[in-house]
Formats: structure tokens, C-alpha cells, sequence
């Protein structure tokens, strides 16, 4: 008996000592799961990869998985809507491991930005891309299109110039007319605004504050878009700022210091070498006016551009009240000498909810008050012309004391140089032109959800845009630009300027709308639909001013016959939507709206705009489902009709009389009248239309690691609002606007992102998008006429008149027109010799040839993103292939003619004249197409770096520094300074600076 209990003690004791040794090779792994701002994020997973066990977070975020046998593990760390993370990690005993999770903007569960609602963009079926904060273009970025550039296929932000608060010209797809607005749709918060410029702003959009933006929702085909119908043809792009969230306020405080300067110089002749050219080229009289100074002309003229640009915000939530405040304030000077800009910026939203949350309202007002001065950019061109070997400074006080051409320079108090260049650092500081504008836009969004229907939302929209813009423009008479002056009735000259401008604009509307969305289980359906009613009201209010010298002398005749003048317009619209999901699988939406405008004669006034469009989730197939690497599948196809109506006059469809000014006065015995004169008008014109395909795949790989789009587009703008010349005796005006033509194109669209690595301490992203694109003229005339050569457009400097490109049947728009260069055996071009190709004997008008375009072929954006723990990097680089441009700056200063020209003065020319040779002395030279050059470029617009500092005051905030350069570098082969030009004409343009950026960013 004690021989039994001794092997039962002896076996218990070693029992004992096993489980005590099991136990101890056990451990834990405890932890907190985070968002990229330090907030915890609960309902996280957090599971041992190839097992069942883990653990999910509390609302602190906190989690815990006990019990886990010593030994090195993977975690797998998920959240909805943000980028899972695997980490290695070894246990032995406590093991303590915190994870901070990065949001995925490409989840599926993503809420997207349509007209009238949102939508999950899983559920899309039209051509919609979205753009949040964290994939913005980084460094100083003062106008808000700049903040996407090169971010989304198939649109184009190209910047106008580089002078402070420039506009850009934004393309979706490459617009959809001629002679009408290419611009698209804007719609900031529900307001839909206006393209119209504002006196006294550079850009109107340069009146909102980037820093307040949150997202953009850019709708590219007719299927998305033709719920704006009649301004939709060109695209549109819904802006949503930021709002106030539920938690305890928090402030966030970003300061930038910039300094930015010319990346180049354009390429014209020294001082040293101008001289040599004169000599070898010139006569006696000629080299006689040579001077003994070595001015860079461009030097004197541009400048480091300092800018600084501070922002302030607070947001939060008090039980029911969301809110989000903010101020700005932005001081830039330019390149340029004497521009410069001044912002000053308010935003306040307000997301209150009632009853339960059943009355949801949101009230948003924006307004900036910006102050620029603008430069004089004729100073540009005269840097490259002026004489490098004149001084800057004459030595007397005569026109400020600024070196001028003078008709005999041996007399300097004689009269100036008709004609001649002007001194550049005269045309700038001898000017200033100086405006104020105001401008706030603001709504009232009201959504109320019924008590007995709750799927059922009544939604009042009541918006307004209001500006005013005040300015004046002051020369002193001591200026030459402004020399001769004018006799006063009593025969005294006034010299100098001191003119002044004023205009106001109001844009309101108002929408009432129902929508409605519920889940029909038993047939496995989803349903929403949007029905609604819209009027908005366009006035703008435009004051007259005489002319007035420098001394306040009103200059006789330019008093206006009427103090302002009031143009309206007006838009009344019905609407609806119908999306239809069935089985999560096959979604279909309807969309119809029909627009009236009062732009247009009553019985042409209203258009009807459908679209339909259909998306399958292939992916939600069974033959799909086992691909586990295939995480999304999409097909999606549409088909829509969408108008166009901006670009044109507000009253030229009826009969009018415009009142002559009191120059141009009919004399009766003693007394001047002013006489009425009719315009021209055409009563019957009406909307452009353009339809437009889109059929598209989306895809998804390795948990959505690997996502894109593949959209293909065909599009037909006809009745094209295009200027027609009117034959003589038939109308009031030379040209009238009638709806004559077609234009087509086609393109083809990929978007492509990847996240090459994915872990908690780092983590990569890279963007492609590519966009391919043509267009072609198909009808110019009412009738086919062969005979029509086409519309010529594209002015350009040098002689009377001159135009360098055209719209034709059959070619692309914007087709330059020009003579086929001849070229010798040495590569140099034949000065004054072309080529007859209509082989008739003569070079004339009928030899010009159309010869590529401005239009791109290809444009391109690549961006990058890496994070490695606390720091951060990246950069943007765009492309753009087949565009060409006309060197301007070439053709006028790259010839011998503009050396010795034919007012007696010597001028620079560019370095092309030592290239080519060419004398400018033959008619067709400006015309040849030696100087329309391949302007395909490369250009890095972004390398940024970031340091995340974390808590930096009593555990409490967030501090974050980084750097950064804008317009890094440029590869091309075109030879002017800049090849990225909108208009497809280089003439000295404001160039784009390089900037160096400094900032600051601080959350508490």
C-alpha cells in the first residue's frame, strides 16, 4: 500500500513540474492598435497568422492574446478601411507590441463624392476618380487645381504662368469644343460656380484656400457628369472641404517658408556677342550706336520670390454640433519684380443634427480678401530684346532716370523713340497695378430624414458665390510707356496713367431634391434614387471709368455714356438618378436632367441630358471567388449625352443695339450725339452636345495591394458653338456664333496602383496614371465644302494679323498652318525658301500646310510615397509626349531683322540667330515650320521629406517638419524656357519658378 501511494506521490510531483515547465514557456503579446494620428482604433483584429488565435481591441484600443507558447510568430493587424500589416515577432514572456495603421484609400468601402450623394466606390459605375488629402501635391500650393496635378488619367493641370495666385488650364479628357468653354464644371460643397473671370484676380479659384480642401471627386465620362447636364460636357469636379469631427478639439497649425527663383535664363545673345555680330554685320551708323555696358537684362528683372504661408484651424464636436474653424494668411512675392500676393483667408463649418438625428444641417461659409500688384510681364519680352550693351541708367532724370531710346541720343532732352523697346526694369517699376477682391462662398445644406419613412430624405441646397473686385493701374508721367499723353480742351499735354476698375458678381442657387435608398432582401436588390429641382442666378455688374492721366485729367471722350453695366443669365433645371444593385453583383443607374437657359431663344432654350450606365462584379462570380489573389474584378460600360452653353454671350440670340462711346459721336449743327448700332445675333442658336462611351475594367490584387483602371472613351461634340464668318449685307457683325460642326475623340486611360511594401514600420506606395488621346474635326460648314480651308486661330507677335493655327476638317484641333521649311546640306534652314507643294511654280498661301498640333498625344503622372517609421518621403513627376509649340520668342528675336530693325535701333536677339541664320526679312518666314518644335517633356514637380517628431508637449500633440522642392527639373528638347504651354504659343510667357520649401505641421 505504501509502495502504491510512493509511485502516485512520485508521479503527481512530476506532473507538476511539467505543467510548471509548460507554463513557463508560455507568454503573452499585448499592445494598442492606432490610426496614423495617434488616435486608437477599436474593433481591430489582431490574429497569429495560420492559427484561430488573436485578440480584437477595446475602445481604448488595447488589445491582449495570452497564453501563447515562447517562439517567433507573424501578426496579421486589420482594420476596416485602413492597410493591414504583418510584423514579425518573437514571445518570450510579456511581449509588448504597439501598431499604427495607415488608411487605405483604394478600399472598396471608400465613400465617394457624386453629384447630389455619395456612394461606395465599390458601387460605381461611371468614370469617377477620387483624390484625398494624404495623395495632394505637396509644397507651396496656392490655387486648389494645383493640389491633383498629375494625380488623375486622363486630366490635365497645366499652370498659365508662373507669376503669384496664376490660374491653370484644367483639361478632362482634352475638352469637348472649339470656340466654346473648355473648361470643366466646379462645384465647391454643393456651389456650383462660375468660370467667369474676376476683375482684379488672376484666377478666381486662387480666392480659396487649398489647406481647407479634403477631397476631390473628378467625374470624367457623360454617365457620372450628366447629372449636371448642360455645363457638363467638359467634365466636372466636385470639391469637399473639410469638416468638423466628433472628439475633443483639436488644433492643427501649418507654417511654410518658400524662396523661389528662374530656373533658367531665356537664351539670347551677350553683351560681348551682340557686339561681335554688329561689327561683322552691321554698318558704320549701326555699330556707332553700340554701347560700352554689359547689362543681363533678365538679371535686373527677376528676383528671389519669398512666400510664407500660415494656417490655422480648430475642430471638433460639442454633443450635437460638429464644427471645424479656420483662418489663413499668405504673403508671396514673385520672380518677377513688383508681383506679388497677398491672402487672407476665413472658413467656418457647422454640422449640427436634430430630432434624433433626423434634421441634419451643415452650414458652410468661405471668404478671402487677396491684394496683388501686378507686374508689367511686357518686361519679359524687352529683357530679351533690349540692347545688353545700354546701360540701365541714363545718369539724368529724365523718364525716371531710365535708360530709353531717344530720336537723338545726342540730344537728351528730345523726344522718345517711336517704337522703340522700352527699358525693362522701367516697364516694372515705373507701374502699379494694384487690386482688392473679396470673395465668399457659402451654403446651407438641409437633410431630413422622414420619422414614418426613413429611407425616404428630403435635401434643401441654398448656396451663393459673391465677389467684388476694385482696382487701379497708376504710370507717372515721367514714364515712357506712357510718353505722349493726350491734349486736355484747353491744349495742355497729361503724360502718366491713373485709371481704376470695378466689378461685382453674385451667384446664387437654390435645389430642393428627395432621395431615397433601401435594401430589398427578399429579391436581393438595392435601390436609390435622386429626383430634384434646381434655378440658379448668374449677375455681374461691370463700372465704367474714363481714362484719366497721371495728374487725375479725365482724357476728353472717354467718359462713359452709362455708369455700369448689368449682364445676367439664369439656369433652371429638373433632374433624377436611379441606381439599381442587384445580388451585390450587377449594378445599374439611370440619369436624366433637363436644363433651361436664358442664354438661348425660348424656343431653343431647354435640352434634355440621359445617361445609362452598367457595372458587373466579376469578382462576386464563383468562377472568381477561389482566385485568391484577385481581390477585386469590374466591368463597367455607359453612355450619356451632356451640353455645353458657357463661352458665349448672355443676349446674342436676340436683336440689340450697343450705344456708341463719345469718341465715335454723329455731329448735327453744333451738337454731338451718341448713335445706337445694331450686333450681330443669331436667333437659332442652341446647346452643344456631346455624347460619350466609356467601357472600362477595374482590378485588384493581393488584398487590393495591386489596384487599377483601364477605361477606354469615344466622344462626339456636335452642334459646335464655333465662330462663322457672315457674308456681307447678311448680319451686323463680320462673325456671329452659330452651332455649325463636329468634333470627335478618343482616348484611352490607365490608372495603376501599388503598394510595394506593406508592414508597420514601413510602407511604399507607387501611382501610375497614362492617358492616350486624339481628336479630329469631322464638320466645319453646314454643307461639305472642300474649298474651306478652316478657322484660323492662334494670333502670334510680329506684322498685323497673323495666325499660326486653324481648325480644319479632318485634322486635329488647333492644327498648325504653316510653310514646309527647305534645309541645306548642312542641316541650317534656307532663309526664305520653301517648299511648293501644290506644285504650281509659286509659294503663296495655297502651299500652307497643316502640321501637328499643341494637343498631346500622351500625358503621364507618377507618384511615390514611402514611410519609414517616423520619417517620410516622396516626389510627383509628370509627362507629356506629342505636343508640339510655336517658338514665338524664336521667330521674332532669332532673326537678323530683329537686330537691325526697321526703326533705327539695335535690339538682342536669341541665341537661334547664330543657330539658323535666318534674316526675318521674307513675309512667310514667321510662318515657317522650322519653328514649331517638339515640346514632349519630363518634369519633376515634387521631392518632399518628412519627419514625424510625434508627442512633443506633455505626451500631448503631434509635431511634424519636412522639405521639399517644386519643379525639380525638366527634360526636353525644346529650346525655349519652358515647354509646358497651354495655348501651344511660346511668347515669353511668366516662367515657373523653382521653389524651396520649408514647413511646419503641429496637431494638439
Amino acid at each position: 500500500m505504501r509502495k502504491n501511494y510512493s509511485k502516485k506521490y512520485v508521479l503527481l510531483c512530476a506532473f507538476l513540474m511539467m505543467s510548471f515547465m509548460a507554463f513557463s514557456q508560455t507568454g503573452s503579446i499585448k499592445g494598442k492598435v492606432s490610426d496614423e494620428t495617434n488616435l486608437p482604433l477599436p474593433g481591430a483584429t489582431v490574429t497569429i497568422d495560420g492559427t484561430t488565435i488573436g485578440s480584437t481591441t477595446d475602445p481604448n484600443g488595447n488589445y491582449a492574446i495570452n497564453n501563447v507558447k515562447a517562439g517567433t510568430y507573424t501578426l496579421s493587424v486589420k482594420f476596416i478601411g485602413y492597410i493591414t500589416i504583418k510584423k514579425s515577432v518573437t514571445v518570450s514572456g510579456a511581449t509588448i507590441e504597439n501598431f499604427s495603421l495607415l488608411p487605405e484609400s483604394k478600399s472598396l468601402s471608400e465613400v465617394v463624392v457624386i453629384g447630389y450623394g455619395t456612394q461606395r466606390k465599390k458601387d460605381l459605375s461611371g468614370a469617377i476618380t477620387n483624390v484625398t488629402a494624404k495623395d495632394f501635391q505637396k509644397g507651396v500650393i496656392t490655387t486648389p487645381e494645383q493640389l491633383i496635378a498629375g494625380k488623375v488619367a486622363g486630366v490635365s493641370v497645366i499652370s498659365n504662368s508662373g507669376a503669384p495666385g496664376a490660374g491653370s488650364t484644367i483639361r478632362i479628357r482634352g475638352g469637348a469644343s472649339l470656340s466654346a468653354s473648355n473648361d470643366p464644371l466646379i462645384v465647391i460643397d454643393g456651389v456650383p460656380i462660375s468660370n467667369a473671370s474676376i476683375s482684379g484676380a488672376a484666377n478666381p479659384l486662387s480666392l480659396i484656400n487649398p489647406n481647407d480642401i479634403e477631397s476631390f471627386s473628378v467625374l470624367k465620362d457623360a454617365s457620372a457628369a450628366a447629372i449636371y447636364g448642360n455645363r457638363a460636357s467638359n467634365g466636372v469636379i466636385l470639391i469637399t472641404t473639410k469638416k468638423g469631427k466628433s472628439g475633443k478639439p483639436v488644433i492643427d497649425f501649418s507654417s511654410q517658408v518658400s524662396a523661389s527663383k528662374i530656373p533658367k535664363e531665356a537664351s539670347v545673345l551677350s553683351a560681348d556677342q551682340i557686339r561681335d555680330y554688329v561689327k561683322a554685320n552691321g554698318t558704320a551708323a549701326q555699330i556707332a550706336q553700340l554701347g560700352t555696358a554689359s547689362t543681363d537684362w533678365q538679371k535686373q528683372i527677376y528676383q528671389t520670390g519669398i512666400t510664407t504661408d500660415n494656417n490655422i484651424s480648430v475642430s471638433g464636436a460639442t454633443k450635437h454640433l460638429p464644427y471645424r474653424v479656420s483662418a489663413g494668411y499668405l504673403d508671396q512675392d514673385g520672380v518677377l519684380k513688383t508681383s506679388s500676393m497677398q491672402r487672407i483667408t476665413g472658413a467656418i463649418n457647422l454640422s449640427p443634427s436634430f430630432f434624433t438625428d433626423h434634421l441634419k444641417v451643415n452650414l458652410n461659409a468661405k471668404g478671402a480678401q487677396v491684394k496683388q500688384r501686378f507686374a508689367n510681364e511686357g518686361a519679359i519680352g524687352s529683357a530679351v530684346s533690349f540692347d545688353p550693351t545700354k546701360p540701365v541708367y541714363s545718369g539724368n532724370s529724365r523718364f525716371g532716370g531710365y535708360w530709353q531710346w531717344l530720336n537723338n541720343p545726342a540730344q537728351p532732352g528730345g523726344p522718345l523713340k517711336d517704337l522703340a523697346t522700352l527699358n525693362p526694369l522701367g516697364l516694372l517699376e515705373q507701374q502699379d497695378n494694384r487690386s482688392t477682391v473679396y470673395r465668399s462662398i457659402g451654403n446651407l445644406q438641409l437633410d431630413y430624414k422622414f420619422h414614418f419613412l426613413p429611407e425616404l430624405h428630403a435635401n434643401v441646397n441654398l448656396g451663393y458665390d459673391v465677389s467684388k473686385g476694385t482696382g487701379h493701374n497708376i504710370i507717372p508721367d515721367s514714364a515712357a510707356s506712357n510718353y505722349k499723353g493726350f491734349l486736355d480742351t484747353k491744349g495742355v499735354t497729361h503724360r502718366g496713367l491713373n485709371n481704376q476698375y470695378k466689378q461685382t458678381q453674385s451667384n446664387t442657387i437654390f435645389e430642393g431634391y428627395l432621395s431615397y435608398a433601401k435594401d430589398l432582401k427578399s429579391i436581393a436588390s438595392h435601390i436609390d434614387a435622386v429626383a430634384g429641382y434646381s434655378y440658379q442666378d448668374f449677375s455681374i455688374t461691370n463700372y465704367n471709368f474714363g481714362n484719366f492721366a497721371h495728374d487725375g485729367t479725365e482724357q476728353p471722350g472717354t467718359q462713359p455714356v452709362y455708369p455700369y453695366d448689368k449682364p445676367e443669365n439664369r439656369l433652371i433645371s429638373v433632374y433624377g438618378r436611379l441606381n439599381y444593385v442587384f445580388e451585390d453583383k450587377y449594378i445599374l443607374t439611370g440619369t436624366v436632367r433637363r436644363d433651361g437657359s436664358s442664354k438661348f431663344n425660348p424656343n431653343q432654350r431647354f435640352g434634355t441630358f440621359p445617361s445609362v450606365a452598367f457595372a458587373w462584379k466579376l469578382k462576386e462570380e464563383s468562377m472568381f471567388k477561389g482566385i485568391t489573389a484577385l481581390s477585386d474584378l469590374k466591368l463597367r460600360a455607359g453612355y450619356g449625352i451632356t451640353g455645353q452653353q458657357d463661352g458665349i454671350g448672355n443676349y446674342d440670340v436676340i436683336s440689340f443695339y450697343n450705344l456708341s462711346t463719345n469718341t465715335a459721336q454723329y455731329q448735327f449743327g453744333d451738337s454731338f450725339y451718341n448713335l445706337y448700332r445694331p450686333g450681330g445675333y443669331y436667333a437659332l442658336r442652341t446647346w452643344e452636345q456631346t455624347a460619350a462611351t466609356n467601357v472600362a475594367i477595374d482590378f485588384g490584387f493581393l488584398d487590393n495591394r495591386i489596384t487599377g483602371t483601364v477605361d477606354y472613351y469615344h466622344r462626339k461634340t456636335s452642334k459646335l458653338l464655333n465662330k462663322i464668318p457672315q457674308p456681307a449685307g447678311t448680319n451686323f457683325s463680320n462673325y456671329i456664333v452659330a452651332n455649325i460642326g463636329d468634333l470627335t475623340s478618343n482616348g484611352l486611360e490607365l490608372n495603376l496602383s501599388a503598394d510595394v511594401i506593406r508592414t508597420s514600420d514601413i510602407t511604399w506606395n507607387v501611382n501610375l496614371n497614362a492617358t492616350y488621346n486624339t481628336n479630329k474635326i469631322t464638320k466645319l460648314t453646314l454643307a461639305p465644302d472642300p474649298s474651306y480651308p478652316g478657322a484660323p486661330t492662334g494670333g502670334i507677335s510680329g506684322g498685323t494679323g497673323n495666325t499660326i493655327q486653324i481648325n480644319s476638317v479632318g485634322y486635329s484641333r488647333n492644327s498648325f498652318y504653316v510653310y514646309q521649311q527647305v534645309y541645306g546640306t548642312d542641316g541650317k534652314p534656307l532663309d526664305g525658301v520653301y517648299v511648293d507643294r501644290n506644285k504650281d511654280g509659286i509659294v503663296n498661301e495655297n502651299d500652307l500646310y497643316r502640321y501637328k498640333s499643341s494637343d498631346p498625344k500622351g500625358y503621364f503622372g507618377l507618384s511615390s510615397n514611402l514611410n519609414y517609421k517616423k520619417w517620410s518621403a516622396g516626389f510627383v513627376a509628370r509627362a507629356s509626349v506629342g505636343n508640339y509649340v510655336y517658338n514665338n520668342v524664336f521667330s521674332s528675336s532669332g532673326t537678323q531683322l530683329s537686330v537691325f530693325n526697321g526703326i533705327g535701333i539695335l535690339n538682342n536677339a536669341s541665341t537661334n540667330l547664330l543657330e539658323s541664320g535666318m534674316t526675318g526679312s521674307f513675309d512667310k518666314s514667321r510662318l515657317s515650320d522650322y519653328y514649331i518644335q517638339n515640346a514632349s517633356f519630363i518634369r519633376m514637380d515634387n521631392v518632399n521629406v518628412g519627419y514625424n517628431f510625434g508627442k512633443v508637449f506633455h505626451n500631448t500633440g503631434n509635431l511634424r517638419l519636412s522639405a521639399n522642392v517644386q519643379n525639380v527639373f525638366v527634360i526636353t528638347k525644346y529650346k525655349g524656357l519652358d515647354p509646358e504651354v497651354n495655348t501651344g504659343i511660346d511668347n515669353n510667357l511668366y516662367p515657373r519658378p523653382r521653389t524651396y520649401v520649408l514647413g511646419l505641421n503641429l496637431s494638439l
